[in-house]
């Protein structure tokens, strides 16, 4: 949510560390007119880390960065399943975690994050080729291979590194707005935001160009949501049955068509309350809900609050 001063983010840098995974938070959560964070990226301990996949890092900072942030990103890193991390490594992370500061775990970041107990009877994730060694390693983890990130509230974990954008993306929609997190996704060419309840991977025997013209004819329902968008008529669009529709849909995205309608709905008036002044009737008309009353009621079951009380948070301009 805004707040007086920037959030302070500590991207962990840990030996073996995942180039893409380290970057992602990094990137995304860079100093800026637009983000209000300041990052700072840290090891065990000040100098060199080697990294993963041919590179290595010079971190400016140690363990004391995590004594300082208000969430802490872990970027996955080679051979999670053999050692944990330092001992030194854990005790930061806890006490970062006791003092209130978030947890952000990227892929086999999960395994850092387990290994300070606080993943224990919690839903986690990692990437697909390690959640089987992840539940083995912590048996205490509820682990899901089938998500793309789980957020748990102050330790959130994601599957591999394109995954890693997404719970990025997911965290500025908490802290900032739909609009933020809009912003960022424009700036970086990246989707503005894919469920975290979306499968990692999808074994298929239907060829790809299905999944394209699905991606196409959301596309072409998001510049649409003021009109009635049916399951015949999405389906129509893809040029296949409603049936196949509804089934390869769900696969895709982790919601059936209408689901994912409704959430886009939502999504298109939270961005008219944070950006606009119009009524909340007229915004219930322009994104397809229909009614002020009809918004309200898919603001609270979805979200847990009002327009009206959401727009006070994303005040215009903050």
């Amino acid at each position: 949510m805004p707040a007086s001063r920037p959030q302070r983010a500590a991207v962990l840098v840990l030996e073996g560390a995942k180039p893409l995974d380290v970057g992602i938070p990094a990137q995304v959560f860079t100093a800026r007119e637009s983000m209000p964070y300041e990052v700072r990226v840290c090891g065990a301990a000040p100098g060199p880390v080697a990294g993963g996949d041919g590179l290595s890092y010079l971190v400016a900072h140690g363990l004391d960065a995590l004594e300082w942030a208000d969430i802490v990103f872990i970027p996955g890193y080679r051979f999670p399943d053999r050692d944990d991390p330092p001992q030194a490594v854990i005790d930061a992370l806890t006490a970062a975690h006791e003092r209130g500061a978030r947890l952000a775990a990227i892929s086999t970041g999960a395994f850092a994050l387990a290994a300070t107990g606080l993943l224990d009877g919690r839903r986690a994730t990692t990437h697909w080729h390690y959640t089987r060694a992840l539940a083995a390693k912590h048996p205490l983890v509820r682990v899901d291979e089938n998500v793309l990130f789980v957020d748990e509230g102050s330790v959130l974990t994601s599957a591999g590194a394109a995954s890693g954008l997404d719970l990025c993306l997911h965290i500025l929609r908490a802290d900032l707005g739909v609009a933020a997190s809009n912003h960022a996704a424009r700036r970086l060419v990246a989707a503005p935001y894919r469920s975290g309840g979306q499968a990692q991977y999808v074994p298929r025997r239907v060829a790809e160009p299905l999944g394209e013209r699905f991606a196409a004819t959301r596309e072409w329902a998001l510049h649409r949501l003021g009109e009635p968008l049916t399951l015949t008529a999405l389906a129509r669009h893809a040029a296949v049955s409603p049936r196949t529709f509804s089934r390869r849909f769900a696969e895709d995205t982790g919601y059936t068509p209408m689901q994912w309608v409704m959430r886009a709905r939502v999504d298109a008036a939270r961005e008219l309350l944070e950006r606009s002044e119009l009524s909340i009737e007229q915004i219930a008309t322009d994104v397809g809900l229909g009614t002020g009353a009809n918004l309200r009621t898919h603001f609270r079951s979805t979200l847990g609050t009002t327009p009206s009380a959401y727009r006070r948070t994303f005040t215009l301009g903050e």
